[in-house]
């Protein structure tokens, strides 16, 4: 890999020489020498400096974004190579959407890791854009996403659907209805995500699929805030099943009886190359034969 652009990503995200070159294990004129080196050749500064801070100005931003891509794309490639010779090890950098990443991923990993422990995996949880965006960049080697998502620049295959359901607090008004309708549903406080999250799609189709528009909606920033509120009688959500599971044992939420529930979405695996690793195929195997059974419990 150039080592320009491995020396300017570590300035850029130090700010600093000093801690740039004691990551790299490098002088500080060595690494002002590289920047120099780089700037001369792209033609332009690429960083703005004072006494106290470096900073990336404007061209510098875009070395940077596509600096980060070239190092995704080397990395990847010198894994593939690897694999025809190697064993199933190495690195794995995977990003999942909150819900997938939080309450299923980790029974995916432990029993991957218990048949396969050479393999390095590296977790990053947010939300399905910003995951989506990440594997665009090869800052990800996979990314599991929730909902219809699509991309025309990402390989995109469905594997598993996922039960959401309208929790409540056992105590709430309409925990002890037969039947909730939606006219009861839209009277309610909603606790939901954030735009851009796949529990925050999901949500907003449930809502357009049965014809209303609560006025009184709050956001939070995870699922765990959201139970929590929820519990205390904050308001409804609708929420996958495998994140209230535990909830639902303890009797701490409870599912609303709602016609045309339980919402059904899909989970995604999100990539970027046809080439895989050994590594990323076993983990593969794994989410589907881990998440597809209990996905649908």
């Amino acid at each position: 890999m150039d080592q320009q652009l491995e020396v300017f990503i570590a300035v850029a995200e130090k700010k600093n020489f000093s801690r740039a070159a004691e990551e790299l294990h490098m002088s500080q004129p060595a690494v002002s020498q590289y920047i120099r080196a780089l700037e001369d050749q792209i033609g332009t500064r690429l960083l703005e400096r004072t006494n106290k801070y470096v900073k990336l100005n404007k061209a510098g931003e875009i070395v940077y974004d596509y600096a980060q891509e070239i190092t995704g794309l080397y990395t990847k490639m010198q894994r593939l190579v690897d694999d025809l010779t190697n064993k199933t090890s190495g690195p794995l950098s995977i990003g999942a959407s909150y819900t997938f990443g939080e309450y299923i991923l980790p029974h995916v990993i432990a029993e991957m890791l218990d048949e396969y422990p050479l393999v390095e995996p590296s977790i990053t949880i947010g939300n399905t854009k910003d995951i989506a965006e990440a594997v665009l960049k090869h800052q990800l080697d996979v990314g599991i996403v929730e909902g219809d998502f699509q991309h025309d620049k990402l390989m995109i295959e469905p594997f598993a659907e996922d039960a959401m359901h309208i929790v409540a607090a056992p105590g709430h008004p309409l925990a002890g209805q037969d039947q909730v309708t939606p006219q009861d549903l839209e009277k309610e406080k909603w606790i939901v995500r954030e735009v851009g999250s796949g529990t925050r799609t999901a949500a907003d189709n449930m809502l357009k699929s049965i014809g209303i528009a609560p006025e009184k909606m709050m956001e939070f920033g995870s699922i765990q805030i959201i139970k929590e509120s929820v519990e205390a009688g904050l308001g409804i959500s609708l929420l996958s099943h495998w994140a209230i599971r535990k909830e639902l044992d303890m009797g701490s939420l409870t599912i609303l009886p709602v016609d045309s529930l339980p919402f059904t979405r899909k989970f995604s695996i999100v990539t970027s190359s046809p080439y895989r690793t050994k590594a990323l195929d076993t983990f593969l195997s794994y989410v589907t034969k881990v998440s597809s059974p209990g996905a649908t419990d």
